[in-house]
C-alpha cells in the first residue's frame, strides 16, 4: 500500500488546495466539461477499499466522510461487489410496472427488521422525504378532513421546502405545541440534524413529540436518511430513542453507495394507491440487490456489536483530542459525530486534513462531521486521530503566524 507521504515541507493553508490541483490535474481528464453545483476537491479519485481512497497519483486518503455516510460498508465491499455483479448478469431493470425478486426481498427485509407494514422503494433520500410528505397529505385527505400542513424544525433539511411559519425551533416542545393547528397533518423531524452541525434530538423532546402526535391524531414522520441502517447503533435511530414513527424515510446508507432509498409506512399511513407516485427506475433489480446486501450485513450476527464498540472508541478519541486542542462539544450517536470547534476554522481544518491524507467534512463553519464506514476498525480510528491532530496543529500554527503578522 502506497500511503500518503506526509514528510513534506508544510505549505500555507491557502496553498494546500492549489498544490493538490496541480498534482492531480497532470494525470487526470479535464474537468472543464463537468457541470458542477458544488465545490469539488482538486484530487481525482480512482479506486477505494474499505476506509481508504486512492487518487490518480496513487496517494492514499483515509476516508471518514464515506460520501456523507452513504458508503455504509466502506468503499467497494466484497459483499456488495459480488451482489451487484451477479445481479447485473441476471437482470438490471425490468421496468417500474414489473416486479422483480430483489425488489420483493428488500421490501420484506425492511419491513421485518423495522416493524413496518409497507415499503416504497426510491433512488435518493430526498425523494424518500418528498414521498413521505406526499403520503402524509394523502392520509390527511382520508383521515383528517383534508389537512395538509407539515411542521418541521428549524435547521432541518426540509425547512427550505416548507413555509417559514411551519418551521419551529428544534428541541423546543412548547414551540411545537403552539405551532400545531387544525390544518396540521404531520410533524416531520430528523433524530439528528446533521446539516445543522450534528445536533441530536433529546430523548425528552422526541418522546414528547410522539406523545403530542398521538394525542392530536396526527402523523409522526422521521427522516432517517442520515441516521438509519445502523448509523446510530440500531437499524433505525428511533429504536435508540424508544419512539415509533408512522412514516420513516431512509436513504444514504441503505445502498452502500448505490442510489437506493425507501419510504416505510405503518398502520393506516399505508394509504398510497396506484398512480399516487410516479417512478421510473424505482426498485429496479440492480439497486434493490444492493439494499439487500447492505441490510443483511448490518443484521448479521455481531455487526452491530462491533459497530458500537468502534463508536465508543471513536467518541473517546475525539473527546481526548478536543480537550487537548481546546475545542468544544462532541455531539452525536453511533458512528455519526460532530465536533464543535473553538472558532470558525472548520474549512481550514478540512483543508489541512486533506493535506494529511484525511477526508472529513464541515457542515457548518465551526463544526467537523465524522461519518466513517460502519465497519471501520479501531486501527483506522487511531490513524484518523493522528492525522486530525496534525491538521489541528497545522491550523493552529497558521493562526499564530497570522496573528504575529497582524501585530507587526
Amino acid at each position: 500500500m502506497n500511503l500518503f507521504n506526509l514528510r513534506r515541507s508544510p505549505p500555507s493553508l491557502d496553498d494546500l488546495a492549489a498544490e493538490g490541483f496541480q498534482s492531480a490535474a497532470s494525470h487526470s481528464p479535464s474537468r472543464e466539461y463537468l457541470m458542477t453545483s458544488v465545490e469539488h476537491a482538486a484530487q481525482v479519485f480512482i479506486r477505494g477499499q474499505g476506509s481508504w481512497l486512492w487518487d490518480s497519483d496513487d496517494r492514499a486518503y483515509l476516508d471518514f466522510t464515506q460520501g456523507g455516510g452513504a458508503n455504509s460498508l466502506g468503499h467497494s465491499p466484497t459483499v456488495l461487489v459480488k451482489a451487484l455483479a451477479g445481479q447485473a448478469q441476471a437482470l438490471i431493470n425490468p421496468g417500474c410496472g414489473l416486479l422483480n425478486r430483489s425488489q420483493l426481498n428488500l421490501a420484506e427485509r425492511l419491513c421485518t427488521s423495522t416493524g413496518s407494514d409497507q415499503v416504497y422503494l426510491l433512488n435518493t433520500g430526498s425523494e424518500a422525504c418528498e414521498a413521505a410528505m406526499h403520503l402524509a397529505r394523502k392520509w390527511g385527505q382520508l383521515h383528517r378532513g383534508g389537512a395538509s400542513r407539515i411542521i418541521t424544525a428549524c435547521g432541518s433539511r426540509h425547512a427550505k421546502h416548507l413555509p417559514a411559519s411551519d418551521c419551529v425551533p428544534f428541541n423546543d416542545l412548547p414551540a411545537l405545541h403552539a405551532a400545531v393547528d387544525a390544518q396540521t397533518v404531520a410533524i416531520m423531524l430528523e433524530p439528528i440534524q446533521t446539516a445543522a452541525g450534528v445536533v441530536p434530538a433529546t430523548e425528552h423532546y422526541l418522546k414528547g413529540v410522539e406523545r403530542l402526535c398521538r394525542e392530536l391524531g396526527i402523523l409522526l414522520i422521521l427522516d432517517e436518511v442520515q441516521t438509519g441502517v445502523g448509523r446510530c447503533g440500531h437499524v433505525l435511530a428511533e429504536q435508540y430513542y424508544g419512539v415509533r414513527a408512522d412514516i420513516v424515510a431512509l436513504g444514504n446508507g441503505l445502498g452502500g453507495g448505490v442510489p437506493v432509498a425507501a419510504l416505510l409506512a405503518r398502520g393506516n399511513a399505508c394509504c398510497f394507491e396506484p398512480g399516487d407516485l410516479d417512478g421510473g427506475p424505482h426498485g429496479n433489480a440492480l439497486m434493490a440487490v444492493a439494499g439487500v446486501a447492505v441490510l443483511d450485513s448490518v443484521l448479521d450476527h455481531g455487526f452491530v456489536e462491533h459497530l458500537r464498540d468502534s463508536a465508543q472508541h471513536l467518541r473517546e478519541g475525539l473527546s481526548r483530542l478536543a480537550n487537548r486542542y481546546g475545542h468544544g462539544e462532541l455531539r452525536g450517536q453511533g458512528l455519526l459525530w460532530g465536533l464543535t470547534l473553538s472558532d470558525d476554522c472548520a474549512e481550514a481544518v478540512v483543508k489541512a486534513a486533506l493535506f494529511e491524507g484525511l477526508l472529513i467534512s464541515a457542515p457548518t463553519a465551526d463544526c467537523l462531521r465524522f461519518t466513517p464506514a460502519l465497519s471501520v476498525s479501531k486501527g483506522n480510528i487511531d490513524e484518523m486521530l493522528l492525522r486530525l491532530a496534525r491538521a489541528f496543529s497545522r491550523v493552529r500554527t497558521a493562526q499564530l503566524q497570522c496573528r504575529k503578522g497582524i501585530a507587526v
